[in-house]
Formats: C-alpha cells, sequence, structure tokens
C-alpha cells in the first residue's frame, strides 16, 4: 500500500546558505522523492537522511516528530518555513481513489527512540517512570499516579516487565519493541532502525518489514546505510550522497562497494 505518494522539497532559498535545513538542500538539483511499499534513503553521515524523515513527519504531524529551531539565525523560525514550503502528494486506495488522510497510527520512529525504550527496560526507576507517565498519558491525575507509585499493582507489573525484558538482548529487544510498534495499515519512518542489531538479526528486520508491506498494508520510508538492510530489502533506494536525488541499485553504493572490496582483498583469509 502506498500512503504517501511523493514528497517535494522547498527550492525557496534563503539569503544565508548556510541555514538548517536550507543547506541540506543547497547543491540538490532535485528535490522530489517518489515513494513505493518501501522506499530507502541511503547516504552517508551528514547526507541529511535523518532531516528529510525529520521534514516528512512534521508535515504530515506523525508521532514522533521532532520540531526543530535555529536560535543562531536570530528569531525566524527557518525550520518551520522550511516545512511549510513543502508539499506532498498522497497514494490511492485499493479501488484506484485518492487517499483524504494519512493512517492516524502513522508513526516516526528513530533509533534513539529504541535505545532509549532498551535504556528503560535496563534502569529500574526509569522503567518505573516510564509505566506511572504511560498511566499519566492515558489520563491517570497526579494524584492517582502518586498512589500508583506505592502500589503493589506498579511492582507487580515493572517486575514482570523486567523479567519479559531481561529475558532477551539488546538486538531481540530492538526487534520486540519495533514488532509492538508497528500495526497493520500506516505509514512508517523508520530511522537506521538496525542500531544495535546484529547482522543476522538486520536481516530478519529486514525480510518482516518486507511481508509487512507486503500482506499487512505497510509503507516504510527507511533511512539506513546498512549492507545487510539494504540488500534484503524490496526497496527503491534513493542515494542522498547524489546532487538529483538519484535512484540507485544497492550494489553499486559506496558503502557496499568499500564491503565489498575489504572482503575481495582478505579473501584468502577465508580459503
Amino acid at each position: 500500500m502506498i500512503y504517501l505518494s511523493s514528497f517535494s522539497f522547498s527550492d525557496e532559498t534563503v539569503s544565508d546558505p548556510h541555514i538548517y535545513p536550507y543547506n541540506v538542500f543547497a547543491t540538490k538539483s532535485e528535490r522530489i522523492l517518489v515513494f513505493r511499499p518501501i522506499t530507502v534513503l541511503y547516504g552517508n553521515n551528514a547526507s541529511g537522511k535523518s532531516t528529510i524523515l525529520n521534514i516528512i513527519a512534521n508535515k504530515l504531524q506523525l508521532t514522533g516528530l521532532e520540531y526543530a529551531t535555529n536560535n543562531q539565525y536570530g528569531r525566524v523560525p527557518y525550520f518551520t518555513k522550511f516545512v511549510e514550503e513543502c508539499h506532498y502528494s498522497l497514494g490511492e486506495d485499493e479501488y484506484g481513489r485518492c487517499l483524504r488522510y494519512i493512517p492516524s497510527q502513522s508513526k516516526y520512529i528513530k533509533s534513539e527512540d529504541i535505545l532509549y525504550e532498551i535504556k528503560k527496560i535496563q534502569q529500574e526507576q526509569v522503567l518505573c517512570d516510564g509505566y506511572v507517565y504511560e498511566h499519566i498519558r492515558k489520563g491517570l491525575s497526579k494524584e492517582q499516579a502518586q498512589e500508583l507509585r506505592t502500589s503493589y499493582k506498579m511492582k507487580h507489573d515493572v517486575e514482570c516487565l523486567k523479567f519479559a525484558q531481561e529475558k532477551y538482548s539488546n538486538g531481540e529487544t530492538t526487534l520486540q519493541l519495533l514488532d509492538d510498534y508497528i500495526e497493520p495499515d500506516a505509514l512508517y519512518l523508520l530511522d537506521e532502525p538496525e542500531v544495535s542489531l546484529s547482522p543476522a538479526n538486520q536481516t530478519v528486520l529486514a525480510e518482516n518489514l518486507n511481508k509487512l508491506a507486503r500482506f499487512l498494508g505497510c509503507q516504510f520510508i527507511i533511512s539506513t546505510h546498512s549492507p545487510f538492510m539494504l540488500g534484503t530489502l524490496h526497496a527503491k533506494i534513493y542515494n542522498l550522497d547524489s546532487k538529483d536525488l538519484a535512484e540507485a541499485n544497492w550494489t553499486d553504493l559506496e558503502n557496499i562497494r568499500y564491503f565489498y572490496d575489504f572482503f575481495q582483498k582478505h579473501h584468502d583469509a577465508f580459503e
């Protein structure tokens, strides 16, 4: 399923070319992305992968978006201005009718979100605070939250959480958390979801995403430079290191060629 069909970034200019996020696109000759059920944004560090995902999340007002400011350049909210200047088009349903909105359960999931959840699991106090926060978020009053902190129910539930999560490694926990976050029939922006995963588990994650896109109506826009993700995902790949946001085969990407050349150089060690 394709919920977000295309996204065009602002082609406006500002007086200072170093102003964020205008500087991310200053050298780009093309500023439009056209999406498939799985689309990958590839690029080296500082190529703008996370920035692009956050701009899309802000434009669509997705859960998980991050507001960005740039106070260095005065009072003008350049990030907000840039987002307002962007445009997008939605996809079609199974009957060919244009969609009117992005599904409400759609999310922007960042690698640091996953790492924070893992950290909560590893630190009991943070786990307790997260437990209380989730209840407050669902409507619990401050007085009720204070009572909850000293209740047997909280102690019991937190112990169950600790026991359940301690059975898994960080990588296994990441897979479990992503499985919990992702629901059918929605759009998901994933920023380097392979963080903390072994190569084998990166492949497992990519295979799971392929299935979610094919059978459960999910659409994914993913930033990664993992060779195991790139080689496993059934995806359209944009190379953000190129000036024209070019589509690319995964085997032609710089990081992939680096891995290939490295193992070719050490070929005899495997014999």
